[in-house]
């Protein structure tokens, strides 16, 4: 606790007009009051619930302080709030808002649980525990969709993973080099769900792997039990897989073949696949040499490797790539699919639009610190992840319901800057809980409207 019998303060002499005081003598107060939007959404979703639920309780009940829901929920909600490190419990030891979060009493309620509590609880969670949590995850996702289009039917989900490296700094386990990122680090895979058209791809996975895993590595686990909660929560819906050039292998394309689902895998190009390419270039390098601008063409074979059991329709991209003063450059690509649509449309239209994953992977970096994997044991590193995708999860629910507002298409780092970091005066009675925010706020109308849509009413 800090010394209340100290107050900390400053005093600008001329910066304005007159004198100015700075004190931080304000009790009851945080800077953290727009957070009850994310526990609203929690408790719609009962997100933290299903996770808490799935995690093995070996503590003496007798010796219990801080239950393993409120130690889960703490720490989503202070990662939400852009607090990654257990250390920030000890500098949040005062503030209302994390109490109220975890249903204490802001003011006079049993503190938060400490950094040595937090890194603890981080640390005894084991794998079977985690496998559970993985399925929770996406078994929340699956059904807050499944809730939301009871009246609406899906034409199509579309099922996209990625892989990327997580650096790391330290001894921790499983830190492996990898010699395309030039690195020691972990690399994890992210998977989304994308229903229909709709913008938003939805995060349900996030599996940590060591640094020298092939992309490939665990794609059917995660494909295989993702497809079969997708048919059973929408059995009249056509499935998509849509995936980067690591996962083209023979087992993936197998596996895809058998599952009955829609594909479209990127592929690296090699001498025959080339050669087919090539039967496209000379248009496309004239056509670049007349208009100086890069050009391409599409067109279509029947490929199968050497380890293939069969040949598969394989869509080509032609291209000449010009780059200000630079060379022209020769730049197929290809896509190995089961869609009968015209090659442009499988490119253009369908695979080409897999990019909006990177913008999730870097709101999951850059938003919310999910590469910060400095724990020992690989198991409290992919529990971290875990938590940070169910804080995305949170995220990506408010975003939903920031819908017809300025926020709609806001990214995580703005969405906690105008609705979350709001400053707050708490002032309780025995009856109620009053949250004192600024009349001022920029985005007041907004943080009203989505706070209406997630359970409150107007006053």
């Amino acid at each position: 606790m800090s010394d209340a019998t100290t107050t900390q303060g400053v005093l600008f002499p001329s910066l304005v007009s007159r004198p100015v005081h700075a004190r931080f003598d304000q009790p009851a107060a945080s800077s953290d009051g727009g957070a009850l939007l994310l526990k609203a959404v929690d408790d719609r979703l009962g997100l933290s619930s299903a996770l808490a639920g799935c995690i093995r309780d070996n503590r003496d009940p007798t010796r219990v302080t801080h239950s393993m829901l409120d130690l889960l929920r703490q720490r989503i909600f202070l990662l939400a709030n852009g607090y990654e490190d257990c250390n920030d419990a000890t500098r949040l030891v005062d503030d209302p808002v994390p109490r109220m979060l975890l249903d204490r009493d802001p003011i006079d309620g049993d503190d938060i649980a400490s950094q040595p509590t937090l890194s603890r609880f981080e640390n005894r969670i084991d794998g079977r525990s985690l496998v559970r949590m993985g399925h929770a995850l996406a078994d929340t996702v699956i059904e807050s969709q499944r809730q939301r289009r009871k009246r609406q039917r899906v034409r199509r989900i579309t099922i996209d993973m990625d892989p990327t490296d997580d650096p790391t700094h330290g001894q921790q386990q499983l830190t492996l080099f990898n010699g395309h990122y030039d690195t020691w680090c972990y690399l994890p895979v992210a998977a989304f769900l994308q229903f229909g058209e709709e913008r938003e791809q939805h995060l349900f996975a996030y599996v940590l792997r060591p640094g020298d895993a092939h992309a490939s590595d665990g794609a059917i686990a995660i494909l295989e039990r993702t497809i079969e909660k997708l048919r059973q929560a929408f059995p009249r819906t056509t499935l998509r897989v849509r995936l980067d050039g690591g996962y083209a292998t023979e087992e993936i394309f197998e596996y895809l073949d058998e599952a009955g689902v829609e594909y479209v895998v990127a592929i690296q190009g090699n001498s025959v696949l080339r050669a087919h390419a090539e039967a496209l270039m000379p248009a496309v390098r004239k056509r670049s040499a007349n208009s100086g601008a890069t050009e391409h063409d599409y067109g279509e074979c029947e490929y199968g490797a050497d380890s293939w059991e069969r040949f598969r329709r394989v869509i080509i991209k032609a291209e000449v790539v010009r780059l200000g003063e630079r060379a022209p450059k020769d730049n197929p690509r290809f896509v190995v699919t089961n869609l009968s649509q015209t090659p442009r449309f499988v490119y253009e239209s369908v695979y080409c639009q897999r990019g909006s994953v990177e913008n999730r992977i870097k709101e999951l970096l850059y938003g919310l610190d999910i590469d910060r994997t400095s724990c020992h044991r690989f198991f409290a590193n992919q529990f971290r992840a875990l938590m940070t995708a169910a804080a995305y999860v949170l995220y990506q629910q408010l975003r939903y319901e920031a819908r017809g507002t300025s926020l709609a298409n806001a990214q995580v780092s703005t969405l906690r800057e105008r609705l979350i970091k709001l400053g707050a005066w708490i002032e309780r009675s025995t009856r109620r809980i009053v949250l004192h925010l600024p009349d001022s706020a920029p985005w007041r109308n907004d943080w009203c409207r989505i706070a209406r849509r997630i359970g409150a009413v107007p006053i």
